[in-house]
């Protein structure tokens, strides 16, 4: 399950992906536009193709991103606040009975 976080920096990343490649497509209709002949066209659209696999990469590198920054964050180690006191007594600090001396259980 994703946490928060990483769902919406997952969210805001599509978002600027989805920016990128609508950046990408009003250029290519600019330059299409412009273009004298049949070659610019092509290269235009190629550049479209080209910036948006971009994005795409850039989106996916960013999810993984995201995820590891969950993961580092979330794996700590389950004794961190658990260490045993560092007395060196062997004796415990309980009673030997179990029971508090005086305290009567029904």
């Amino acid at each position: 399950m994703q946490s928060a976080k990483e769902k919406l920096s997952n969210m805001a990343s599509s978002a600027k992906e989805h920016l990128n490649i609508f950046k990408a497509k009003a250029q290519e209709k600019g330059e299409k536009a412009t273009a004298s002949t049949e070659e610019e066209k092509k290269i235009a659209e190629e550049e479209r193709k080209a910036k948006e696999a971009e994005a795409k990469r850039d989106l996916h590198e960013a999810k993984a991103g995201h995820a590891a920054d969950k993961n580092f964050h979330t794996h700590r180690p389950h004794n961190d606040h658990h260490d045993p006191p560092l007395s060196g007594s062997t004796l415990p600090t309980y009673p030997l009975g179990g029971h508090r001396p005086g305290h009567k259980y029904p």
